[in-house]
């Protein structure tokens, strides 16, 4: 038998300066209660979600987003098929008005199909909806996406970037897991998955730990909490986390950055890096490996002091602060060198 999750830390109306500075720059999750609780949303979401559904109608300007649809037998887990040859869902574009639509209908049903539109941008399909509905805290350059659907589970995956996610109608259950807990996890493949980002084959609530002995290490190391309308979870990067939505309709805005709190998501991946890396790094010998750590320590993970001290300022390049213009020729130069491998 499992023992019950601990919960995650949790912090009561947050105001601005508070998520700053006691929330985000812990990087330690969080769950932020009642902080959206005043967004019309979510005072439309909590009389009934027919009402969500005409408030999402008033801003939607018909774009098509991405949605998913599961069989009834999978009960919402998003996963791959029975051989891992493809996954176990559908791919469609509809409105999101549409695709709320298809959930209310659903809901009558005992058993129905898990529907969802993951992660679609609200600025192209719902155009007006954040001057309404605004997180004080995200700089304005920080674009919103929302996540609608019925009952559905995204397992256990991981972000590279800070993550603020906001409840605005129905439930959902996040239960995280520290970034070392990575070897424990039973990670899948990284270059097929099915939401694209890697994640654990182990499913949370019925694990077996015959195939899945370490995985009840990374239990006790797993933080949980359930969220309703109005509040909002701070999910640090890098962090593996499974989010369950738990009633027949549900809504969230999250909101994705990396660098200084509330600037926009960059362009550049690490997870880019790191696929660079197996390629190139992990079919050397033992004691060539070796020597690239210590330069990977050096250079990228160790304290940057006796790194550019010996070096005029001038010709720090790439070692110093780089710029917007060195960033681009930098990038070029990758191209190239990656394109002479055709």
């Amino acid at each position: 038998m499992q023992q019950p999750i601990p919960s995650i830390r949790e912090f009561l109306t947050p105001d601005e300066d508070a998520i700053r500075r006691y929330i985000i720059e812990s990087e330690r999750p969080a769950v932020l209660r009642g902080v959206v609780g005043a967004w019309p949303m979510v005072a439309v979401s909590r009389r009934s979600p027919a009402a969500a559904v005409e408030y999402l109608r008033r801003f939607d300007n018909g774009s098509p987003v991405d949605a998913i649809m599961t069989p009834p037998e999978v009960e919402g887990r998003v996963f791959y098929d029975d051989h891992m040859n493809g996954f176990n869902f559908v791919r469609n574009r509809l409105s999101i008005t549409a695709i709320a639509e298809q959930v209310l209908r659903y809901a009558a049903f005992a058993r129905p199909p898990a529907v969802a539109a993951q992660s679609a941008l609200v600025r192209d399909c719902l155009p007006g909806f954040c001057a309404e509905n605004r997180l004080a805290v995200m700089d304005d350059t920080v674009l919103p996406r929302i996540w609608l659907g019925n009952a559905i589970t995204t397992p256990t995956h991981l972000d590279e970037w800070n993550n603020i996610g906001c409840v605005v109608s129905g439930r959902r259950r996040f239960t995280l897991f520290p970034p070392e807990q990575i070897a424990n996890l039973y990670i899948g493949p990284l270059d097929f998955a099915p939401t694209g980002a890697p994640m654990s084959l182990v499913p949370l609530r019925e694990p077996d730990f015959t195939r899945f002995p370490k995985f009840r290490e990374a239990l006790a190391a797993a933080v949980s909490a359930e969220l309703g309308p109005g509040d909002a979870i701070f999910i640090p990067p890098l962090w593996w986390h499974h989010v369950e939505s738990l009633e027949p309709f549900n809504v969230l805005i999250n909101y994705w950055w990396r660098g200084a709190v509330g600037a926009a998501t960059a362009t550049d991946s690490a997870f880019d890096s790191l696929i660079h890396a197996m390629l190139n790094l992990r079919p050397l010998p033992p004691a060539t490996r070796e020597a690239w750590r210590a330069i990977f320590d050096h250079y990228v993970f160790g304290a940057q002091a006796g790194v550019t001290e010996h070096i005029p300022e001038h010709r720090h390049g790439i070692l110093g602060k780089v710029s917007a213009a060195d960033a681009v020729r930098l990038r070029a130069y990758l191209a190239e060198r990656l394109q002479t491998w055709k």
